[in-house]
């Protein structure tokens, strides 16, 4: 089996836990409007790779990811979820820590050969870090393309799994940027006991270049770029919340 891959970074330190070897898939169903890897979205974009070549990549400089691991991030790795399960098995009878970073927006809880994949997956993955775009339907909809109603309930599923999970939200001017946006999601969050951390970052425009080279109209204009400070308030509300 092979998998389509953007690219690989080698020694990542936040997308996940200590030094990371991060494969950034192809492919993507979402276009989030302030999305900075639009050159991710086409599958037919990436470079083809086996499971095994890419731990192999990861094995060479094993001694640097000694308190890190493997993270999956894109795109949307679970575009590729066959091969992704084949990656975090390697990577797990290695004992390597794995790490799925995922908008959820591929989960289906209704459908039983969707939700068996989803099961393999997660029977080797460590952590994930599920990516909540916006509390609101239709708002949601308006800044991705598709609803939130999927990605929430996977926020339920893996809580019920006990996976331990990382929120990230960002804070996205003119969507994301008011605190009765930042309150729901704290309060969404309130009765999931394996949140292990919840991350609110400022949006940027430094992928605005890559829109520009692909000769794509940039979705959010001029919109300024938010401070840590600004996405500082925010979680301090959405951590009020969440803690009730």
């Amino acid at each position: 089996m092979t998998g389509k891959i953007h690219s690989i970074e080698t020694f990542g330190t936040v997308d996940g836990p200590g030094v990371r070897f991060v494969v950034f898939f192809s492919g993507c169903p979402m276009r989030c409007r302030y999305c900075h890897n639009p050159d991710t979205w086409v599958m037919e974009a990436g470079t083809e790779y086996t499971a095994q070549a890419l731990l192999e990549k990861m094995l060479r400089n094993r001694t640097f990811y000694r308190t890190g691991g493997i993270t999956a991030t894109g795109g949307e790795p679970l575009c590729q979820i066959e091969f992704l399960t084949e990656l975090f098995s390697l990577a797990k009878q290695s004992g390597i820590h794995t790490c799925l970073d995922t908008s959820g927006v591929l989960f289906h809880r209704d459908a039983p050969a969707s939700l068996e994949r989803i099961d393999r997956l997660l029977a080797v993955t460590d952590l994930v870090m599920l990516d909540i775009k916006h509390m609101d339907e239709q708002a949601h909809r308006e800044l991705t393309g598709h609803s939130n109603r999927n990605v929430l309930d996977f926020a339920i599923y893996l809580n019920e799994k006990k996976i331990p999970t990382r929120i990230r939200h960002v804070i996205v001017p003119g969507y994301t940027d008011t605190e009765e946006e930042w309150a729901r999601l704290g309060r969404f969050l309130r009765g999931l006991d394996h949140i292990e951390t919840v991350e609110a970052l400022p949006y940027h425009t430094l992928g605005k270049a890559k829109y520009e080279n692909l000769g794509i109209p940039y979705p959010m204009g001029d919109a300024p770029q938010l401070t840590k400070a600004f996405a500082d308030e925010a979680l301090a509300v959405i951590e009020r919340e969440r803690k009730g």
